[in-house]
């Protein structure tokens, strides 16, 4: 079946048939549905071809990634890659991944853009000044940021409130009566680190209080990171009540350092760590369940999708910028320091807001 056919079959004309299947934004969602349903069930396909010809487009969108950071083993980018290849796929386009060497980034997005071999670009893990923005923008090509940047010109971007949830998840923690908290982020280079710094730092600043010099530490996400971090400041003889982190991944390292250590979380120390809802990995079955700050990264990428898709159809970028909230996570590996003021039983914290697990929402 063709596309004059299939139109025809549905009582519509070519080009809506056409605008439905290539995720135009300005197609009714019934109408979408009603078009990619009967696609599937009559096996259609476009004709790449003729696609091109059609609508001067490649029918492709990319995501590139440095070859050194190996990000296909990194579980965070998988998530995100799986909600965008979801999200790509309902669109009849088709998603390109390419590994590049980091020296040569820059001339990758270069070549792509001038050769209209894709049509727009999801751009991953930015820095503070990142120089794939200037670059992109100034040759017209469409793009989506994952976070946010410094930079000088409006881009579309969707950011969580990495600062305020950082912020929220200190507060918590001072409220209960902790004055001693470390931070284990991620790399330092990275906005969503900084930003989650700025928080934690906020929170304590608030109370007059200020980290040591030591309890910032920057790694990256991995358990065996959180490992060796939390492991170094647990030996102190002055250690920590209660750690921040950034992944549940460097969370499951500071619970086998503290097992390591004769310690108990929810009692010895506590720890709230950011939880991007990785399916392997839930944080309600950690023992004890782990207090969190909660955003599905998987469903951040879906929406990446359909904001590049709005983006490539001619949305302006000062339309495509949003900030989703994080929902914190009351549960057990939280809890007043009892090394200071002996046993005490939890009580829920009174200077923050907080959602129990049964009332936690997706943002969208």
């Amino acid at each position: 079946m063709n596309l004059k056919e299939l139109a025809a079959h549905l009582g519509l004309s070519q080009t809506t048939v056409s605008r439905a299947l290539n995720g135009y934004p300005d197609v009714a969602e019934a109408t979408r549905r009603q078009v990619l349903e009967a696609a599937r069930r009559f096996n259609y396909r476009p004709n790449p071809a003729a696609r091109r010809l059609a609508t001067g487009r490649a029918g492709t969108v990319a995501i590139l990634f440095p070859i050194d950071r190996n990000l296909l083993v990194d579980p965070h980018f998988f998530e995100l890659l799986a909600g965008l290849a979801e999200m790509i796929a309902r669109t009849e386009m088709e998603l390109s991944l390419r590994a590049t060497p980091v020296e040569e980034e820059l001339e990758t997005y270069r070549r792509l853009a001038a050769a209209g071999r894709v049509d727009g670009f999801v751009l991953s893990s930015p820095v503070l000044e990142d120089p794939r923005i200037a670059e992109l923008t100034a040759r017209g090509a469409p793009f989506i940021v994952h976070g946010r940047t410094d930079a000088s010109e409006p881009y579309a971007f969707l950011d969580i409130d990495n600062e305020g949830g950082f912020r929220k998840a200190t507060a918590l923690l001072l409220d209960l009566g902790h004055t001693d908290i470390a931070l284990l982020n991620g790399d330092a280079a990275l906005t969503f680190a900084q930003d989650r710094e700025r928080g934690f730092r906020a929170a304590l600043s608030a109370c007059g209080l200020a980290p040591g010099p030591d309890r910032v530490r920057n790694a990256p996400m991995t358990e065996e990171s959180g490992y060796r971090a939390a492991r170094a400041l647990l030996e102190e003889p002055n250690r920590p009540t209660a750690f921040v982190v950034s992944s549940v991944l460097l969370a499951l390292g500071v619970y086998r350092a503290a097992r390591d250590l004769g310690l108990t979380i929810g009692r010895d120390v506590s720890v709230i760590a950011h939880d991007d809802a990785l399916p392997f990995l839930k944080a309600e079955t950690f023992d004890p369940p782990l207090a969190t700050m909660l955003s599905p990264i998987r469903q951040a990428g879906y929406r990446l999708g359909e904001m590049l898709i709005e983006r490539i159809s001619g949305t302006p970028p000062e339309r495509l910028q949003e900030v989703w909230p994080v929902d914190v996570v009351f549960r057990g590996s939280i809890a007043r320091p009892e090394s200071r003021e002996g046993p005490r039983a939890r009580s829920r914290p009174t200077g923050v807001r907080v959602k129990p697990a049964a009332e936690r929402r997706p943002p969208r």
